[in-house]
């Protein structure tokens, strides 16, 4: 299953969408109109709540390559410690690199799902807020509670994500 949240970068929106469901919370006068995230809020409202939103960023990976021109010698003497030769040595220099590399990829990869787990929970803590207040203010305007609506559609989608990130 591919997660939904590659890297910390791929979280801003979550973080967007949480930041504008915490001024929704402290400014009751709040709408899509004066919000910072207007034609996404507006976009979440028409989707419906049905409708999958999806948060994930685009991410590629590039990967470097190394040129081994004019060092064929020290891949050789390199090789020799293991008992090989040129082939051998090119293993034994990477092996410090990929084993370094799979030490800062793990470290890497548990701090994101921490953020994961830490935004899933203020995700869905604001987004019962929301479910709240609209459910308290009978008397609210329909652009109150439009705004309200999207933020929770938008929130519903994070939590679904995250939770799915979390899982896997």
């Amino acid at each position: 299953m591919a997660e939904n949240f590659k890297n910390r970068e791929a979280l801003d929106q979550v973080k967007r969408v949480i930041d504008e469901a915490n001024a929704a919370v402290n400014d009751s006068s709040r709408t899509i109109k004066s919000s910072s995230m207007g034609p996404e809020l507006t976009g979440a409202l028409g989707a419906g709540g049905g409708a999958a939103l999806s948060f994930a960023a685009l991410y590629s990976l590039g990967v470097t390559g190394l040129s081994a021109a004019g060092i064929t010698s020290g891949l050789a003497a390199a090789g020799a410690v293991v008992g090989g030769g040129m082939a051998a040595g090119i293993g034994v220099l990477a092996a410090p690199v990929v084993l370094g590399y799979a030490l800062f990829s793990s470290n890497k990869h548990k701090q994101l799902m921490r953020e994961k787990r830490e935004l899933y929970n203020m995700a869905l803590q604001k987004q019962n807020q929301l479910i709240a207040m609209l459910q308290k203010q009978n008397q609210m305007n329909k652009e109150r509670a439009d705004y309200l609506n999207s933020l929770v559609i938008m929130l519903k989608a994070a939590v679904r994500d995250l939770q799915s990130d979390l899982a896997a």
